[in-house]
C-alpha cells in the first residue's frame, strides 16, 4: 500500500473568517479530499495543523522527510498563502528524492486556488520537481492521477537501493538486454551485483533427497499431478531450490539469468525453476535480460500478481492479436481452466541441450497490460499498452500455429497503433501482467525516473 504524507496550508486558518463571515478554510473540503484517497487504498501519514509560518511548515517537512516510511508528500492548499513561507522546507524536503504533489480542490471559496498555484509557480521558479493536480474530491480523473501518482511513488521507493542479482553472463547474445550499472544507479538507485553460475550449480547439486521430497507439496500447490521424478526433473527441482537458497543468502531483491549458453547446456534448463519463482512473487527474467527484469519487477510490485514474459511472436495487423509465447517459463498461476498448467519438456536442443521441466499452458482471460522498459539510442524508453487476453475457439489448432505447441501461450489484443507499436518496441520480450488501471501509475513512474513513456 502507497504511503503518503498529508499537509495542509494556508495563512487564513485557525477559525479566521472572510468578510462575509465563512471559514476560509473549508474542513469538510479536507476530509472529503482525505476520505476518498483512503477509499482508493492510499494510506495518510497527517499533520496535526495546518501550516502557514516558516516554523511550521520546517516542523511538519523535516517530520515527512524523516520520515522513511513515506512515498511521497501531497501538499493540500486550504486557502492562499505566502509562498516565500513554504518553499525552503519544500526544497529541503525535495532533496530526499522522494516526489511532490500539489493538490488544489476547485472551488472559488476559501481563495483554495490561488494557494495552489502561487506555490505551483513558486516550484517551477525554483526548479523543484513536483506534480500538480487541479480538481475536486469527486472528480475520478483528477483522484486517479493522484492515487497513480502514490502507486508510482511506491514503486520508485521500492527500488531504491534494492539489488538485482545476475547469475551468468549476456544469454544468446542479447544486444537490447544489456544494462549500464552506473545508469541503474544514477535512475533507480539499484546495485547489480554480477556473478557467474559456479555457485548456483554447486548448490544445486548439493539439494538433497529430502529436498527434493519436500518440494513435491510445493509443486501441488500449482499443478494436478507431480512431473515424472527422472534425472531432468530432478535437476530442474534442484535449480529452483538452489535459486532460492541463493536469492536469500545475498539478498536480491530480484534477478536475471543467463540460461544459454552454458547452464542450460550443462545442468539443466531453466524455465521450470524461472516458473515457479515468479507464481513466489520473485521478480525475474532469462537470457541476462535487464530491461525485461526491471519490467516484470515494476509490474509484479504494482499489480500485485505474476507477470508472463514471453516472445512477441506474432501481432496480426488486423485483429490487433499479440501473440505471447514464452519458452517454457510463465507463472502456472496464470493458466486457464480449459488448459491448465502442466509439464512439458524443454523442447530445443540448440537452446539448452541439458533438457528440463518446463511449463505448458493457455493463459487465462482478463483485462491487463503489455509493457516492456528499454533503451533508444542510450535514452530509457517504456512502452505500454492496455490489453485484454482471451482464448480463442480453436484453441488447440491455434497452439500448433508456432510449431511449439506445448510452450505456454497467451492471446492478449491490444486497443492500440499496431504501426506505433511495432515501431516502438525494443524487444521480442513482452511483459504481460493482469490488473486494471496500470498504465497511468506506469507513465507517473516514468515521469518521476526520467524516463520517456510511449503510451499507446
Amino acid at each position: 500500500m502507497a504511503k503518503a504524507g498529508f499537509i495542509v496550508y494556508g495563512v487564513h486558518k485557525d477559525g479566521l473568517l472572510d468578510p462575509s463571515g465563512d471559514l476560509f478554510i473549508d474542513q469538510s473540503v479536507i476530509d472529503s479530499s482525505k476520505k476518498v484517497l483512503k477509499d482508493r487504498g492510499i494510506e495518510l501519514v497527517e499533520h496535526d495543523i495546518v501550516i502557514a509560518s516558516k516554523q511550521e511548515a520546517k516542523d511538519a517537512l523535516l517530520n515527512m522527510k524523516h520520515d522513511e516510511s513515506i512515498d511521497c508528500l501531497i501538499l493540500f492548499s486550504g486557502t492562499w498563502v505566502w509562498a516565500s513561507h513554504m518553499i525552503a522546507a519544500v526544497r529541503d524536503y525535495a532533496k530526499s528524492g522522494r516526489p511532490i504533489l500539489i493538490w488544489t480542490h476547485s472551488g472559488s471559496q476559501g481563495w483554495r486556488p490561488v494557494g495552489g498555484f502561487v506555490m505551483h509557480g513558486a516550484l517551477l521558479e525554483v526548479g523543484i520537481e513536483h506534480t500538480f493536480v487541479y480538481g475536486a474530491a469527486n472528480d475520478e480523473e483528477q483522484i486517479d492521477k493522484i492515487v497513480a501518482f502514490a502507486r508510482a511513488a511506491e514503486l520508485k521507493n521500492m527500488l531504491n537501493m534494492s539489488t538485482i542479482g545476475v547469475f551468468g553472463g549476456r544469454g544468446m547474445g542479447q544486444t537490447c538486454g544489456v544494462a549500464d550499472p552506473s545508469q541503474w544507479m544514477k535512475m533507480f538507485g539499484v546495485d547489480i551485483d554480477s556473478r557467474d553460475t559456479t555457485e548456483l550449480l554447486e548448490t544445486a547439486k548439493a539439494v538433497t533427497d529430502d529436498e527434493i521430497e519436500q518440494a513435491k507439496a510445493r509443486l501441488l500447490q500449482s499443478f494436478a499431478q507431480l512431473p515424472e521424478m527422472d534425472d531432468s526433473a530432478r535437476r530442474s527441482i534442484s535449480l529452483y531450490l538452489a535459486l532460492k537458497k541463493l536469492i536469500v543468502k545475498h539478498g536480491f531483491d530480484f534477478y536475471t539469468i543467463q540460461s544459454f549458453p552454458g547452464l542450460g547446456d550443462d545442468y539443466s534448463a531453466t524455465c521450470f525453476a524461472q516458473s515457479l519463482m515468479l507464481d513466489d512473487g520473485v521478480p525475474t527474467s532469462t537470457l541476462s535480460d535487464f530491461n525485461t527484469a526491471m519490467t516484470v519487477y515494476l509490474l509484479m510490485k504494482l499489480s500485485g500478481s505474476p507477470a508472463y514474459y514471453g516472445d512477441l511472436q506474432h501481432v496480426d495487423r488486423a485483429t490487433k492479436e499479440v501473440k505471447i509465447i514464452g519458452d517454457g517459463a510463465v507463472p502456472p498461476s496464470l493458466a486457464s481452466a480449459i488448459d491448465p498448467a502442466d509439464y512439458a519438456t524443454h523442447g530445443i536442443e540448440t537452446e539448452g541441450a541439458a533438457g528440463g521441466i518446463s511449463v505448458k499452458l493457455t493463459c487465462k482471460e482478463g483485462k491487463g497490460v503489455l509493457a516492456r522498459i528499454g533503451r533508444i539510442d542510450g535514452e530509457m524508453v517504456m512502452v505500454i499498452a492496455e490489453c485484454e487476453v482471451k482464448i480463442p475457439g480453436n484453441l488447440e489448432e491455434r497452439k500448433r500455429e508456432c510449431g511449439i505447441p506445448f510452450w505456454p501461450h497467451a492471446f492478449a489484443y491490444v486497443d492500440c497503433d499496431i504501426d506505433a507499436l511495432l515501431d516502438n518496441y525494443m524487444n521480442e520480450y513482452g511483459v504481460l501482467v493482469y490488473g486494471e488501471n496500470l498504465s497511468m501509475a506506469l507513465e507517473a513512474f516514468c515521469k518521476m525516473c526520467g524516463i520517456r513513456a510511449i503510451v499507446l
